[in-house]
């Protein structure tokens, strides 16, 4: 489980295209929720990248975006500032983190940003989705102990309610990415 909600914190800085920068609290010990991964840094910038722009506008723009699993909720920041209106969602003992790093961020926020707590993952994808939602999902690859079996039977899982689209490493962004990174586009069934 997450550390407690006392932890210490450390920071994470992303430099944002327009030369901003997220400034993300990190916990100094706890589970996997409490520090900014690398997938997270590489859908963030690829949210910046220009495909997601139609007419000088981002297409987030005004659109509602859920983040599930959101950990320090960088993504889901990352979205906010590019005008969209978020939820960010993770286990209850991560919500003062997610708070934290959304009240360190508010300056940089353009459309909105509200931190929940949902569970289990796959029902909350097909409650939350509509039939015109896409689902942009982002993963480190794992090759220790259980975790290729554990990834390998939740997309099995996935792909029975959901078409699956893995997106072409060259289509992320040009400095932040990584061969063991994945980023999937998916729509319900």
């Amino acid at each position: 489980m997450a550390e407690p909600r006392s932890c210490p914190y450390f920071h994470r800085t992303v430099e944002k295209r327009d030369g901003s920068s997220l400034l993300i609290k990190q916990c100094t010990s706890g589970d996997v929720g409490c520090v900014v991964w690398d997938a997270a840094i590489v859908i963030s910038k690829y949210l910046e990248t220009d495909c997601f722009y139609r007419n000088g506008e981002h297409i987030f723009l005004n659109k509602s975006v859920v983040e599930i699993g959101s950990g320090t909720g960088i993504v889901g920041i990352m979205a906010a500032t590019l005008g969209a209106n978020v939820t960010v969602t993770d286990l209850e003992e991560l919500q003062d983190l997610l708070t934290r790093n959304i009240e360190e961020n508010k300056h940089l926020i353009t459309g909105s940003i509200e931190a929940k707590s949902l569970e289990p993952l796959i029902e909350t994808l097909k409650e939350l989705v509509g039939p015109e939602t896409c689902i942009i999902c982002c993963y480190e690859e794992r090759t220790m102990g259980k975790n290729p079996q554990i990834q390998e039977a939740f997309f099995e899982i996935l792909k029975l309610h959901f078409d699956v689209e893995k997106i072409p490493i060259e289509k992320h962004d040009e400095e932040y990415r990584s061969e063991d990174i994945h980023i999937f586009h998916m729509w319900k069934r």
